[in-house]
């Protein structure tokens, strides 16, 4: 399969996987449990309906820390810190300035700076 079939496909499957990642906030099912050391009892549900993740600094249905489906989403792209055990994209940790499209996001739809994430 081409590289363009490829990025195609997973766009498509990330799509479908993000619809059906309940997020950060709400209770973990079988097979949508957090990724990595969060424990659903430290999040906050927050007053923006569930769709800022304020724990790590990104949209809800967007947080591969707290989403297994996003999480594989991402791999399957390449776009993994092994390292972080998160997106890529979004480990803050290996490069801070990737938090400023997320929070250009948050800006835009609330008119404010997000929160500080926690990691």
């Amino acid at each position: 399969m081409g590289t363009i079939m490829k990025s195609a496909v997973s766009l498509a499957a990330l799509g479908v996987l993000t619809m059906f990642a309940s997020g950060c906030s709400q209770q973990a099912t079988e097979g949508n449990a957090p990724t990595g050391d969060v424990s659903d009892a430290s999040h906050d549900v927050d007053d923006h309906g569930g769709w800022w993740c304020a724990e790590h600094g990104v949209p809800e249905d967007e947080c591969s820390l707290c989403s297994a489906y996003v999480a594989e989403a991402c791999k399957a792209n390449g776009d993994w810190c092994e390292e972080h055990g998160r997106a890529e994209s979004q480990c803050f940790l290996c490069d801070p300035s990737r938090a400023d499209k997320f929070a250009k996001l948050y800006v835009a739809k609330f008119g404010e700076e997000p929160p500080k994430p926690a990691e």
